[in-house]
C-alpha cells in the first residue's frame, strides 16, 4: 500500500530518512545533556559567546554551513583524510557524513530546551541530594534526568523532526544518492523538479501531517507536563 502510494523508491527515501533521525536524535541527547547541563551552571564572561556559537544553525542559512561542512569533510580535510585512513571510504557524500552534519545543524534544536529546563530547576533538589550523600553524577542520574522529563521528550521530539526536514546541509554533503543519502526532503525536491506533482503532492502531504502531529504531540505533553507539576 505505501509502496503504491508513495512510489519504491520515495519509501526508500522515507526508511533512510527515519533511520538518520533516531541516530540523530539519540546521539543528540546523549550530547546535549550533559552539555547542556554544563552550560546551565557555568558562569562566564565568555558563556554568552559559546551560545552564541552553539546557537548559529538556528539563524545561518542551512547551504552555508553545508558548504563548510562539505570542506571539513572532504578528503583533503584533515577530518576527511582521517576518517578516510580510518574506516576506508570518503565522509563526504555518505550516510555517515550525513549523520554528522545533522547532529551538528540539530544540536540547537536538542540543547535549548535542555537548557531552559536545566536552568529553571530548584537547586535545593541539589542540595538535599548532597546532604545524602550523593555523588554529582549520581544527582544528575537519579533527580536531574527524572526531574526533566518534559524537556528531554520535547528535545528528542524536535531533534527528530527536524532531522527529518532538513534540506540544504544534507544535500551540501550528501548530494543525491538514492539509499544512502536521498533523504526525504531531496527526493521531493527532485520529483518537483521532474513535474511528478501527484508524487510530490502525496511526499508533501505525508510531510506536513507528520509535522503538524509531532508539534502537537509536543505541546500537549509540554502542557499536561507543566499542570502535573503546578499541582
Amino acid at each position: 500500500m505505501l509502496t503504491e502510494f508513495f512510489g519504491a523508491s520515495t519509501l526508500e527515501a522515507i526508511l533512510l530518512t527515519l533511520k538518520l533521525a533516531f541516530i540523530t536524535s539519540g546521539l543528540l541527547l546523549l550530547i546535549a545533556l550533559p552539555l547542556a547541563w554544563f552550560l546551565a551552571k557555568w558562569q562566564s564572561k565568555a558563556k554568552p559567546l559559546v551560545m552564541s556559537i552553539l546557537a548559529l544553525p538556528l539563524v545561518l542559512p542551512p547551504t552555508v554551513l553545508g558548504f563548510y561542512l562539505l570542506i571539513a569533510f572532504s578528503p583533503q580535510s584533515a577530518l576527511g583524510q582521517g576518517w578516510q585512513s580510518l574506516i576506508g571510504s570518503n565522509l563526504a557524500f555518505s550516510f555517515e557524513g550525513l549523520v554528522l552534519g545533522s547532529v551538528i545543524y540539530s544540536l540547537p534544536f536538542a540543547l535549548q530546551p535542555l537548557y531552559s529546563g536545566f536552568s529553571q530547576l530548584d537547586n535545593r533538589y541539589l542540595d538535599v541530594a548532597k546532604t545524602l550523600g550523593f555523588s554529582a553524577f549520581e544527582a544528575f542520574i537519579k533527580i536531574v534526568i527524572p526531574l526533566s522529563k518534559a524537556p528531554i521528550v520535547v528535545a528528542l521530539g524536535l531533534s527528530f523532526a527536524h532531522t527529518i526536514g532538513e534540506f540544504g546541509v544534507v544535500l551540501m554533503i550528501g548530494g543525491n544518492i538514492p539509499g544512502e543519502t536521498q533523504v526525504l526532503s531531496i527526493a521531493l525536491y527532485e520529483q518537483v523538479e521532474a513535474l511528478e506533482y501527484n508524487s510530490a503532492h502525496n511526499l508533501a502531504l505525508a510531510l506536513l501531517i507528520f509535522s503538524f502531529v509531532m508539534l502537537a504531540a509536543l505541546y500537549r505533553f509540554n502542557g499536561v507536563a507543566r499542570s502535573d507539576e503546578a499541582r
